[in-house]
């Protein structure tokens, strides 16, 4: 299924301005993130190594809620056309399977040549913040509706 996303121009983005897009964590996310990024580390793949760690249970890859911070910006705020030039993230709590995570995009200033900086939160279903961070975004030059593919579907394997 396809939906339809709004991107935002440079000059129609104001200080201030909002948006936030939720996910719910699952063993999927965790698998399949470790799978397209290399990173095997027991603490987010094995039950019995995480239980000797400091969390005492599997954790999320802290680079996973940088790509939902990545998916927010892409697909909300600016949204589509829009390119991250860089960004800064402080991994605050850790993220855990069936946690509900909230990310929350603000304008915090617009600069030269269609620049944004952007302030970058992630807050789990306690309100509590789990990275907290700044992005710079190249906004789109246009604002303009776009039909987004649908996203792949992936089924974990026995």
């Amino acid at each position: 299924m396809s939906t339809t996303a709004h991107s935002i121009a440079y000059d129609d983005l104001c200080v201030g301005q909002t948006a936030s897009q939720t996910h719910d964590v699952n063993e999927t996310d965790l698998q399949m993130f470790a799978a397209v990024s290399g990173d095997n580390n027991p603490v987010h793949l094995d039950e019995t190594f995480a239980a000797t760690s400091r969390f005492k249970e599997r954790i999320a890859h802290g680079m996973f809620t940088g790509a939902l911070i990545s998916a927010a910006i892409a697909c909300k705020l600016p949204g589509p056309g829009s390119v991250y030039l860089s960004q800064q993230l402080g991994f605050m709590r850790p993220v855990k399977v069936g946690d509900t995570l909230e990310v929350q995009l603000e304008v915090l200033e617009k600069l030269a040549k269609n620049q944004v900086r952007i302030r970058t939160r992630v807050l789990n279903q306690q309100g509590k913040a789990v990275v907290d961070g700044e992005a710079l975004v190249l906004a789109p030059d246009r604002s303009q509706a776009i039909t987004m593919p649908a996203l792949p579907k992936f089924i974990l394997q026995g």
